[in-house]
């Protein structure tokens, strides 16, 4: 068996479907012998692209995903996806091919050791036959267990040596990995519940790490018991918001001023699964006065102002807010808190349409939001990018539905439609959508091919105003020439359209609407290109740039 088989074995067991990336001389064996094993090979049109589809997948999948690259320029191709990818705790491995061993004078060499430190992962060599099992079991072990991105460089030379000591036993890295349930610490738990009994207005923050557990129940039980309010970070966007009516939904620099005058008045916040990080917490002005639970499986974590929390409770979410629970019902601690009819007429408050502004051929993106959040139905997962466009749907989309928000992983444009299609993947082709600005979707433009190609009905909504919306605001704002940071661009609906898929252009609300309607009745790859009037600055644009809240 030639080395480059084994590895392909190896990462079959463990439990490799998918594969994204683009073939070259250094990793066209090993794809190949993953094809012969049943592994489904997805080409993508840029290699950075590839990581974004895999880094998507892991997320919709809850195990890493896989890209691959070839020697030298594949490699260096990879940057910002797996910076992304990294901030983003992600779980992967890229199988990336190398030049000859020791072979400094090859066209394609690259120092891969040193350019993955630079760009945030873990660095793995395949040296000699005999450790390529190995190899590839660490990789997983790592990404599993550090929740992180791991490259493997396997020299090509290596790669198509013959391997005369092939384990056929490979046990896979999950056999390694024990999983025991963490629990609270006793004397911590009781100082817990101290300070929440203590409370009078409680609030509760859930993040990630709580949505990721399933601690729905738990956190529901918890808060009918302290009558808290119950809030969400970005990566947790409208959790649970159909199961209570003292949900205030984002915590932090994208929730409403509404909710925020609510928040501010919090004398406890408990955190679950949540990092508390400055947006949440707005770099501690949004809790002015109150004391900090938090609860995670990490052994510590320093909060958005600096701090520690008053109480750190390392635990699962499930059996923490459980024993919690218990032992406030134990102790017979209930609070109204915020459950009053005078809360709930002010939470309502929040939903209330703005007056659109009306501009000739040009929708206020608020409407368009409006409109795409009630005509898909609720089943449709939804990927957010960053920028200025985006910031809409992050604040203003309501539904109950499965939300992935890549905001604030390292702040790069252009990753939510890849990121949209390796989840929709890992969740068996089933219809999602994405939400992004025209240059962020033109970056990787040639990846709509990929997804008409591949036939996933991916629905790429476009908010098109026709630049650089965040650089034309900040612009404005410091006096320069907005101008410059305008960019013309066709009708993208033709172009999805030429591409393969279905598209259309939009600049009414019935048109968007229309064309919502026929992804409805038959989901396919389809672009809808919003065009959207330049007037309307978001609500946290205005906050940052100008101090101003409404």
């Amino acid at each position: 068996m030639k080395v480059y088989e084994a590895l392909a074995e190896a990462f079959v067991k463990e439990g490799t479907s998918d594969v994204f990336g683009m073939m070259g001389d250094a990793n066209m064996h090993w794809m190949a012998a993953l094809a012969d094993r049943g592994v489904r090979l997805y080409e993508v049109r840029h290699e950075g692209s590839g990581l974004g589809m895999a880094d998507g997948w892991a997320r919709g999948a809850g195990q890493p995903g896989v890209v691959t690259t070839t020697s030298g320029p594949g490699v260096s191709q990879l940057a910002t996806s797996m910076i992304v990818a990294s901030r983003a705790r992600t779980p992967l491995v890229a199988f990336c091919g190398e030049t000859a061993l020791g072979d400094e004078g090859a066209t394609q060499y690259l120092d891969q050791r040193r350019f993955a430190a630079a760009i945030e992962c873990a660095f793995l060599r395949v040296t000699r036959p005999e450790n390529a099992q190995e190899v590839v079991q660490r990789a997983f072990y790592l990404a599993r267990t550090e929740s992180r991105p791991v490259m493997i460089s396997a020299p090509f030379d290596v790669q198509v040596t013959e391997l005369d000591d092939y384990d056929p036993d490979y046990v896979p890295s999950t056999a390694l990995i024990e999983k025991p349930r963490l629990l609270p610490d006793p004397a911590r738990l009781q100082a817990a519940c101290d300070l929440i009994g203590n409370a009078k207005r409680v609030v509760i923050v859930a993040g990630r790490g709580a949505r990721g557990a399933d601690a729905g129940e738990e956190i529901l039980a918890l808060q009918e018991r302290t009558g808290a309010l119950l809030a969400t970070t970005l990566q947790a966007k409208n959790w649970l918001c159909d199961r209570t009516d003292f949900h205030v939904g984002l915590s932090g620099l994208f929730g409403d001023k509404l909710s925020m005058e609510l928040l501010q008045e919090a004398d406890c916040v408990i955190a679950v699964g949540a990092s508390l990080n400055h947006y949440t917490i707005e770099s501690g002005y949004l809790y002015p006065e109150a004391t900090y639970l938090q609860i995670d499986t990490a052994p510590h974590l320093v909060m958005g102002n600096g701090k520690v929390a008053d109480i750190y409770l390392q635990a699962d979410a499930v059996t923490a807010l459980t024993e919690l629970t218990r032992e406030l019902s134990r102790r017979a601690v209930r609070s109204q808190g915020f459950h009053t009819d005078e809360v709930r007429e002010h939470l309502s408050a929040r939903v209330q349409q703005p007056a659109y502004v009306s501009e000739p051929g040009r929708l206020d993106p608020r409407e368009a939001i409006w409109i795409l959040d009630h005509e898909l139905p609720g089943e449709m997962s939804l990927v957010l990018g960053s920028g200025h466009q985006t910031d809409f749907g992050t604040m203003l989309f309501q539904r109950s539905r499965d939300v992935l928000s890549n905001y604030g992983m390292f702040g790069a444009i252009g990753q939510a439609p890849l990121i949209a299609l390796g989840q929709m993947i890992a969740r068996g082709n089933k219809p999602g959508f994405v939400v992004e600005g025209d240059a962020s979707f033109l970056m990787h433009l040639p990846e709509f091919e990929t997804a008409v190609r591949y036939g996933i009905p991916l629905l790429v909504v476009v908010m098109n105003d026709q630049g650089l919306g965040a650089e034309y605001h900040k612009a404005k704002a410091k006096g320069l020439d907005p101008d410059l940071a305008t960019i013309p661009t066709p009708e993208l609906g033709a172009v999805a359209q030429a591409l393969g898929g279905a598209g259309a252009t939009v600049r009414t609300g019935q048109e968007l609407r229309d064309a919502l309607a026929a992804y409805v009745r038959e989901p396919r790859p389809t672009v809808i290109d919003v065009r959207i009037t330049r007037e309307v600055l978001s609500t946290p644009y205005r906050r940052i740039q100008y101090g101003e809240d409404v």
